[in-house]
């Protein structure tokens, strides 16, 4: 699991677009959001603007505190945070039963850091989708370090208007990336029109839990402040995900929410009152440091203007995510392991 340092978080911050459009990019993603007056119905009717601007703007410090997997993990006790993580994407391809040479697909790849475990630990060859032009750069570069440029490869597309036959894939899988979708009923659909008759389609998603309570304002605010941090539309419960899986025609095999009983919560390493020598920069000392480092790249013109603005936002997520998981009405790890029926096509 590589990881950036500090002139890559530099040279990398907002991805592909020029340094001198980095702040009016800040600005128009935080306009999208409730903290500055933004609408959920404008953002899941530019969800693909909002997305890109918020993966062009974070990348580069996911990369730089997460390594290659942009992820959270159920988590046992004397494991490590990377250990937990790579043991999350073998998961997913144990459920899915994946075998070598099978064609997988990887919704919403990120940098392509869990469908290069998983090609190692399966033999199979996996595509990851993503509608982000840094992200899948810095992918096929990652790749070719890896030296997996021959089971693993990137589309870029809309998982919404999938550019893929019907029955196309033998296995499907996303980690907290359809939380990113407008709408989850059409995300389902898609998947379930490129995959196999017969096959499965394992997810974890990002979801409000059944102790959330939308009357209540803090936790109104707890949502908002992910929803900014982690450029999302609106996030979903857990029955709201359910449904649409049924809706779409699958076959709901199982499914449930792991953060319910892992040993080691699955927030510690954004707590504030967690320190840890083998995950730092996720720590707040760590991300004390971050934010004194990224004033000062800024300052000095290295990093773009609006840096620190970027840092400010992901870090009133970290807060958010903290929140939420301590007071359970949020999980990044809602899994499912759906079927797509032998018979037919679903209408």
């Amino acid at each position: 699991m590589s990881k950036a340092g500090a002139l890559d978080l530099a040279s990398g911050l907002g991805g592909k677009m020029e340094k001198k459009d980095v702040l009016s990019a800040v600005d128009q993603y935080e306009k999208y959001h409730g903290f500055h007056g933004g609408e959920e119905e404008d953002r899941k009717a530019n969800y693909t603007d909002m997305v890109n601007k918020y993966y062009d703007l974070s990348t580069s410090f996911y990369e730089f505190g997460w390594g290659e997997s942009f992820h959270f993990a159920q988590r046992w006790k004397g494991e490590s945070l990377r250990e937990s993580i790579k043991r999350h994407e073998h998961f997913l391809a144990l459920q899915l039963g994946l075998k070598a040479g099978q064609k997988v697909l990887d919704v919403g790849c990120g940098i392509g850091g869990p469908l290069r475990e998983i090609a190692r630990f399966s033999s199979a060859n996996v595509t990851g989708l993503n509608n982000n032009e840094y992200q899948i750069s810095r992918g096929k570069e990652l790749n070719r370090i890896a030296g997996v440029n021959n089971t693993c490869n990137f589309v870029k597309a809309d998982f919404m208007k999938m550019p893929f036959p019907d029955n196309s894939f033998d296995g499907i899988y996303a980690i907290e990336a359809t939380c990113h979708a407008p709408d989850a009923v059409g995300c389902y659909k898609e998947i379930y029109r490129v995959l196999k008759p017969g096959q499965h389609f394992a997810a974890y998603e990002w979801c409000m839990t059944d102790s959330f309570d939308p009357k209540n304002q803090e936790h109104q605010k707890i949502k908002a402040e992910v929803e900014l941090g982690d450029g999302l539309p609106d996030i979903r419960t857990t029955k709201q995900c359910f449904e649409a899986l049924k809706v779409a025609g699958f076959e709901v095999i199982w499914e449930k929410d792991l953060a319910e009983d892992s040993p080691v919560p699955w927030y510690l390493p954004l707590d504030k009152d967690h320190f840890s020598l083998s995950s730092f920069r996720l720590t707040a000392v760590g991300r004390f440091f971050t934010r004194n480092m990224v004033k000062a790249l800024e300052f000095i013109g290295i990093a773009p203007q609006g840096s620190q603005r970027v840092q400010a936002f992901l870090e009133k997520a970290a807060e958010g995510l903290v929140a939420g998981g301590k007071k359970e009405i949020f999980t990044p790890m809602y899994f499912f392991l759906a079927r797509k029926p032998l018979s037919g096509s679903h209408e």
